[in-house]
């Protein structure tokens, strides 16, 4: 009579079961196709993101004119489509001028960036050698250097030609958008049924939560890049720098992307005070400085009541860490992102998993 068989599997005494592997093979293929559809998922989180902000609408619509949420649906749509033609037809028009105005100015503000650099140097030279080439001439050799800019064309015939996938995508994100407005509550269902049954209740919760703070977010970037795109209108206005609409309307664009938004929306109103005065676009970085602090230390913990406090070196590492995830749209949508997460870590790691954890009676 045969005896029992041995498991063929053990590890430190512990008997690997099949269903295990099973279990792990799963993980890595779900991790697999996940990472394999990186880029449909962030442009379904790009639609979640719309949609919180429509049914951010939708809720205060319901809430100030007590209506039923059809009828606030449809409101807050043609509240939103007025709100866009106005802009296409007030604001759109000038800011292309202008912002076509600009582009064609960089060129030149360079040119007298790089000729005020060489008298710099010039003046340092003469200071420490006594001559004006003298001991860092190979640098000046290098400045004047033109760069190669045969590729640039072909560059952007590539970027027109990514307009077309661009605008389906768009298409897209504005199409599940405007379903998931429509019903949110049955959406949120659907996603709570891909959980075990006895972490439904509480998964609900967590996503509730992330709702919340997403359309916290979204109100307190609205109103802070209204407040930053004012504010350097008033300011560029003071100090006479010309093309005021487009460089208030960059500035206010850019807000939404923390940390490099705002270095990107510095640079080209530098630019055009650049070919008027030198002090001129040093007085434009005072003022975009000036700026970013207050809205960095005044209107952002003022209109979001300090609910999304998020240091800065976790902002600046998510930023990182989602553009390489998801290229450009990562670093556009980086901060609701981190919003998200910062939910799930403190709601189901910290407080679901670490949390109960108790630490094991020592045996006498």
């Amino acid at each position: 009579m045969a005896g029992p068989q041995k498991p063929l599997l053990r590890t430190e005494g512990t008997l690997v079961k099949p269903a295990q592997w099973l279990g792990v093979i799963a993980l890595v293929a779900a991790t697999a196709l996940l990472w394999s559809l990186r880029e449909s998922l962030i442009h379904l989180f790009a639609a979640i993101v719309l949609a919180t902000a429509l049914c951010t609408l939708v809720g205060s619509v319901r809430t100030r004119l007590q209506v039923a949420r059809p009828w606030a649906l449809l409101i807050s749509l043609a509240l939103v489509s007025l709100v866009l033609g106005i802009i296409a037809t007030a604001v759109i028009p000038p800011f292309v001028d202008q912002f076509s105005q600009l582009l064609g100015k960089l060129p030149e503000a360079a040119s007298e960036l790089l000729r005020l650099v060489r008298n710099s140097m010039a003046s340092v030279s003469q200071m420490l050698y006594g001559r004006d080439d003298a001991g860092i001439s190979w640098l000046r050799d290098s400045l004047d250097q033109k760069p190669d800019l045969g590729g640039s064309a072909n560059r952007l015939l590539g970027l027109a030609g990514n307009l077309g996938s661009g605008l389906v995508q768009g298409l897209f994100v504005i199409a599940v958008a405007l379903m998931l407005a429509a019903q949110p509550a049955a959406y949120r269902e659907v996603s709570v049924l891909l959980v075990p049954s006895f972490y439904r209740r509480r998964f609900r919760q967590v996503l509730i939560q992330c709702g919340d703070a997403l359309s916290a977010w979204v109100v307190g970037v609205a109103l802070s890049s209204l407040c930053v795109g004012t504010l350097a209108a008033i300011g560029l206005s003071l100090l006479g720098v010309k093309l005021v609409a487009a460089n208030a309307v960059l500035a206010g664009l850019l807000n939404v992307i923390p940390n490099v938004g705002p270095t990107l929306s510095t640079i080209f109103p530098m630019s055009v005070a650049l070919l008027e005065s030198p002090w001129k676009s040093l007085a434009v970085l005072v003022l975009y400085v000036a700026v970013q602090n207050l809205e960095s230390y005044v209107i952002t913990p003022s209109v979001m009541h300090h609910q999304l406090r998020l240091l800065p070196g976790l902002t600046l590492t998510a930023q990182l860490l989602f553009t390489v995830l998801f290229g450009p749209l990562g670093l556009f949508l980086a901060l609701p992102l981190a919003v998200c997460v910062q939910v799930i870590l403190r709601e189901v790691v910290i407080r679901d998993i670490l949390d109960p954890w108790k630490r094991p009676r020592l045996q006498p």
